[in-house]
């Protein structure tokens, strides 16, 4: 069996921390880099339930994708949710270890992963990583359809191909709009409009789009919108992580069990559609 710390010089290799944000806060947050590793789980959030779910698994090493301690602390207290974690990981063996902004920028990364999940062909990065020559790395997908599809369409297979939540996918445009070209970003993506109005492209999916941005993007052009859930459009990630990680296994022998959690941690846990009984179905209520 490998040790912790072979199993993270081969993650940093699939994900280098020098791509990762300014801000963001990546690596590894706990573990003994001399333990041996023969059980892996990749999760998108390293909340309570999914360190549970770690443990039980009999599981050396967690992966997530958010980090832990984003902002820094001053304590692992056991009496903060946070310190809990870290305290449960530690105390049975397992390690945590973090790919956000570095695994979004990524070739692959996130949003291809999200690109795939949707059976969309990836064109180029949407915001190029200005080191890299061969023009692969950066944030975001560029992508196109195999064959176009009305906007009503696209929405329907997003729902269909990405993990089901209380959100579900939020549309704006016009239903009946053919969508030919599509730009996608995993997680949090309306600091992205002006690349994604450059890209030309007809539709931009993403998650938490607020209310001022998607507004305004919608005033200045057509650009057809689809609001997931931001945890739906980072798991499949997970799932294309942990292939990565099981075929560095199989090349270096090292025989690891790898898993990804079907946890759902997004935030929202229910949906109540709005229905209005009134005559005029227009307008707000009185």
């Amino acid at each position: 069996m490998p040790r912790l710390s072979e199993v993270i010089t081969a993650l940093d290799a699939l994900w280098p921390a020098d791509l990762a944000e300014s801000w963001d806060a990546v690596g590894t947050v706990c573990g003994d880099p001399d333990a041996e590793v023969s059980r892996v789980l990749f999760a998108v959030d390293p909340v309570q339930e999914i360190a549970d779910e770690a443990v039980t698994l009999g599981a050396q090493l967690l992966v997530t994708h958010h980090p832990l301690y984003l902002r820094g602390t001053t304590t692992v207290a056991a009496s903060t949710f946070k310190g809990r974690v870290v305290h449960d990981l530690i105390k049975h063996d397992v390690a945590l270890h973090v790919a956000h902004t570095n695994a979004d920028r990524a070739d692959p990364g996130v949003s291809d992963a999200l690109a795939g999940a949707l059976d969309l062909r990836i064109l180029r990065p949407l915001v190029p990583d200005p080191t890299d020559g061969q023009g692969r790395r950066g944030l975001g997908r560029v992508c196109e359809l195999a064959h176009p599809l009305t906007l009503r369409e696209l929405a329907e297979r997003a729902a269909k191909r990405l993990p089901a939540t209380a959100q579900g996918i939020r549309v704006a445009g016009d239903p009946d709009a053919l969508i030919r070209t599509v730009a996608v970003s995993g997680g949090s993506g309306d600091s992205l409009f002006d690349d994604v109005r450059a890209a030309g492209v007809d539709a931009f999916l993403t998650a938490d789009l607020r209310h001022h941005p998607a507004s305004e993007a919608r005033e200045r052009n057509a650009l057809a919108l689809l609001d997931a859930a931001h945890w739906a459009t980072e798991w499949p990630w997970c799932e294309l992580a942990a292939a990565q990680l099981d075929e560095i296994s199989d090349r270096n022998g090292w025989g690891l069990r790898v898993h990804v959690s079907k946890t759902v941690t997004d935030p929202w846990t229910a949906h109540a559609a709005s229905h209005d009984d009134s005559n005029d179905s227009t307008g707000a209520p009185n």
